[in-house]
């Protein structure tokens, strides 16, 4: 039988495993905070048996945030690779893979980015991560993602929450990628080459759009469009409007057989509110 190890159990994680269970796959998966099916992410013994025991490994943990000299927020390394990055490199296992970013792309001011893009991302520590990943051995598969979404954790949660903003920037495009599309990429790959692979969904668009859409299937009205300084965002939030690019998709189609089911935001969103009544 085939055995899964997943290093982070977080919400793409649990997707992932769950399909994989349907399948009848024995799947593991490592915690700072073990509950059913999953160990201690410190508890080596358990860890280095787990990956023994494996035909796949997958690592969904980012990295850790630090501080450096100049206050970035993300210097810090990768804590799989920092334990386990030996045994790993070592692992009989059939199959490795890696969840990283598109964020490692950067701003391309809207430019369409393939993987052969170079990696020049504002956060080094993922850049660093990313490239690591490939680095560890020629089998390892590299997906980047770009803004995640499903069930529980869309612009329908937001807009519900009072959390959604409509922001004045017609110019800034983004991509996204349903959680189910996320986890058949990822499955899909299991039969496919090595290598560095986009998972994202057909139609970048600026995020106005998820939002107006997101209030039409509630019914409600939609935000004030604002300026970034009326809107008093986060950190993060300004860093999402800092950047501006197009994911393309092509490499995991051609190569993996791939179909995002939920190919738009449109289809996306009508799932994830189909899922809340």
């Amino acid at each position: 039988m085939s055995q899964m190890l997943i290093f982070g159990m977080g919400y793409s994680a649990q997707h992932i495993a769950n399909r994989l269970r349907a399948r009848g796959w024995d799947v593991v998966g490592t915690s700072r905070s073990p509950s059913e099916n999953q160990i201690d992410f410190h508890d080596h013994t358990a860890v280095l048996r787990a990956m023994a025991d494996s035909s796949h490994i997958l690592s969904t943990v980012p990295p850790e945030s630090g501080a450096n000299k100049d206050g970035d927020s993300d210097s810090g390394g990768d804590p799989v690779l920092a334990l386990y990055g030996e045994a790993l490199s070592l692992t009989p296992a059939r199959w490795i893979g890696y969840l990283s970013s598109t964020g490692v792309y950067g701003d391309v001011n809207g430019a369409w980015v393939d993987e052969s893009a170079p990696i020049k991302g504002r956060r080094p520590a993922r850049n660093a991560a990313d490239q690591a990943w490939q680095d560890l051995r020629s089998d390892v598969r590299v997906f980047r993602l770009p803004g995640i979404y499903g069930p529980q954790r869309s612009m329908l949660d937001r807009i519900r929450q009072g959390r959604a903003h409509r922001i004045d920037m017609s110019h800034q495009i983004f991509s996204r990628i349903h959680v189910d599309d996320l986890a058949s990429g990822v499955i899909a790959s299991f039969r496919g080459p090595a290598g560095v692979y986009n998972l994202a969904d057909d139609h970048p668009c600026p995020q106005n759009h998820l939002v107006e859409y997101g209030a039409a299937l509630l019914g409600v009205d939609v935000p004030v469009l604002q300026n970034l300084e009326q809107a008093n965002l986060s950190p993060a939030a300004l860093a999402f409007y800092a950047e501006n690019r197009r994911v393309a998709n092509g490499r995991a189609k051609r190569l993996l057989g791939w179909q995002p089911r939920y190919a738009d935001y449109r289809s996306g969103l009508t799932a994830c509110q189909q899922g809340l009544k």
